[in-house]
């Protein structure tokens, strides 16, 4: 009876928070809507007359009316579908999903700092040479970047995976339980996969660099390899961190293509809830707040990293 009780309250406790997700999301909805209807609203002003915009009041009751009825039926689209939540599989599953979240949270934090290790000199080396690495690090570039990352993925797992059991001496090494990992795999598709786009936005921060800026490091007389790290990596890479940000909330939104390799990350999870109990709407609605959240806390610390660099000296 106690069991009862106690997971009717964690359901009724979820959905609470469920709703409260769901009338936060409407409302900003609501307002961007109703935005981009107000700005439809306005009458341009002519040439040379004062004054601000005029508000076409008859397309202005047209928009009020419009957000309301937009919003009014989402929300009874999602109350409706609300009533048949059931979120009594939450405490049975969640300690997996504390863990799904660690490794999507792992192979972010992996592959965004080994791949950006491996995209400076991807694109230094295509900006300095010489020609034939140069030219392997373009066509990597070309490769990753013309390849979808599932498919990456696939060939490394499904692929390369393949080979090493045809090598007993691999099952008694040490490494053995590594090579049959999935996680290893997904971390490793991720890093090239992150390096590869990385590489060609840091060549383009490298040619961006003034070029008055390194011939007066060299005239100091710094060697090149301290010009590169006092001079042209900074100013590189304040070039590239707004881009950089992007590309980080991209890697986020991409680890859930571990999950195809075995791996039981944050989606992993979801998919065994959904398999195991049923239900698909709760845990993949669960999923995209999570994501939703980690994002918005992803864009914080970028912006405030981005006020702490000045981009000027």
């Amino acid at each position: 009876m106690d069991q009862t009780a106690t997971a009717f309250s964690i359901n009724e406790v979820l959905g609470l928070v469920w709703t409260l997700c769901v009338g936060l999301a409407l409302a900003a909805l609501a307002a961007k809507v109703f935005n981009a209807f107000f700005t439809w609203t306005q009458k341009p002003v002519e040439l040379g007359e004062p004054g601000q915009a005029k508000v076409d009041w008859v397309r202005f009751g047209l928009a009020v009316v419009l957000t309301i009825a937009l919003t009014l039926g989402l929300l009874n689209v999602i109350l409706d579908a609300s009533k048949t939540a059931d979120w009594t599989w939450f405490p049975k599953y969640f300690s997996q999903l504390a863990h799904g979240l660690f490794l999507t949270l792992s192979l972010l934090f992996v592959s965004v700092i080994f791949g950006f290790l491996l995209a400076v000199p991807i694109g230094l080396v295509q900006v300095t040479g010489p020609w034939p690495l140069a030219w392997l690090a373009r066509g990597f570039c070309t490769i990753i970047r013309g390849t979808p990352l599932l498919v990456q993925l696939w060939l490394l797992y499904y692929g390369l995976g393949s080979f090493f059991p045809e090598f007993p001496s691999l099952r008694q090494s040490f490494i053995w339980p590594i090579l049959i990992e999935g996680y290893y795999y997904a971390a490793l598709a991720l890093t090239l996969s992150f390096a590869g786009y990385e590489g060609e936005i840091m060549r383009g921060a490298f040619l961006g660099v003034p070029k008055g800026e390194l011939e007066a490091a060299r005239a100091y007389g710094m060697s090149p390899f301290t010009v590169v790290r006092r001079v042209w990596l900074p100013r590189a890479f304040r070039i590239v961190l707004p881009t950089l940000g992007g590309e980080v909330i991209s890697q986020l939104k991409s680890t859930p293509l571990a999950s195809t390799v075995t791996v039981l990350d944050l989606f992993g999870v979801a998919g065994k809830i959904k398999s195991n109990t049923l239900r698909t709407y709760e845990p993949l609605i669960m999923v995209a707040i999570v994501y939703f959240v980690l994002v918005y806390f992803l864009n914080r610390v970028i912006h405030a990293v981005e006020r702490q660099v000045p981009q000027k000296r």
